[in-house]
C-alpha cells in the first residue's frame, strides 16, 4: 500500500501535543465517569475523579519529575515569604496516584494507551511507519466503543495524510501561532486601529523587538 504524502498545513500541527485528544477525550471521558460513579451512588471515588484532569493528561516524564522535586523538597512560590505566608513545597505521589487512576477504569486505562501511541507514532521519522501506527491508534479508539473516542478517530482518519506527513517534513506551527499572538497583543493595548496601514506599521515594528523575560528591574529575589 502506497501514501501520497503531502506538506502538512498548520490544522495538521495540533496532534504532535495532543490538545484535541486531552481536551475532547480525556478530559470528557473523566467527566462522563465522574457523573456515572455519583449517579450510581459512588460518591467516594467519584470524588477521587475530582481534580485529577490535568493529572490524567500529563506525560509519564512530568509526574515523575514533579515527584524527584518533592522528594527534594523543592520549594514553589517562595515569593509568598514576602507577604508572610508559607512557602509552598511540592508535592510527591503523582505516578501513584496516575497509576491508582488508570486501573481503576477501562476507558482511563485506554486514554494511557493511546496517549503513549500517539508520541510514539510523532517519534516515527518513516512516514510508512507512521500511517501503520497512526491506524493503531484508530482501531484502539474504535475498540472502545465510546462516543468520545470515535469522535478522535474520526478524526484521525479525516487528516490521515496530514497527520502521516509529519515523518516526511517534520515542520512546527509554533513561529507562526508566536507570530499571530503577537499581532493581536498589538492589537490588544491599542485597543484597536482604524488605520489598518497604521496597524500594519505597528507589528512590523513588534517583530523587531525583542522580548526579554524576567529582566533584571523585575526581579525581586536576587
Amino acid at each position: 500500500m502506497t501514501y501520497q504524502i503531502q506538506p502538512p498545513t498548520q490544522s495538521h500541527q495540533f496532534f504532535q501535543r495532543p490538545k484535541n485528544f486531552n481536551e475532547k477525550v480525556i478530559a470528557e471521558v473523566r467527566k462522563d465517569i465522574q457523573k456515572e460513579l455519583a449517579a450510581n451512588g459512588q460518591e467516594e471515588k467519584a470524588r477521587q475523579l475530582k481534580g485529577s484532569k490535568y493529572l490524567l493528561m500529563a506525560s509519564q516524564k512530568t509526574l515523575e519529575s514533579k515527584d524527584k522535586r518533592g522528594e527534594n523538597k523543592t520549594i514553589l512560590r517562595a515569593e509568598n515569604t514576602l507577604f508572610g505566608l508559607k512557602p509552598v513545597i511540592a508535592k510527591t505521589g503523582y505516578v501513584k496516584r496516575y497509576k491508582e487512576l488508570i486501573q481503576s477504569n477501562s476507558l482511563l486505562f485506554a486514554c494511557d494507551l493511546v496517549k503513549e501511541q500517539l508520541i510514539e507514532a510523532f517519534s516515527c521519522k518513516d512516514e510508512i511507519t507512521m500511517a501503520d501506527q497512526v491506524t493503531k491508534i484508530i482501531d484502539t479508539c474504535r475498540g472502545t466503543r465510546n462516543n468520545h473516542f470515535e469522535w478522535f478517530a474520526r478524526l484521525l482518519e479525516n487528516h490521515f495524510e496530514g497527520i502521516i506527513s509529519h515523518a516526511a517534513y517534520r515542520i512546527s506551527s509554533g513561529k507562526i501561532e508566536g507570530i499571530n499572538n503577537k499581532i493581536k497583543t498589538v492589537r490588544r493595548q491599542a485597543f484597536g486601529y482604524h488605520d489598518d496601514g497604521y496597524f500594519f506599521l505597528k507589528i512590523i515594528d513588534a517583530s523587531y523587538n525583542t522580548t526579554v523575560k524576567n529582566p533584571k528591574s523585575h526581579r525581586i529575589f536576587q
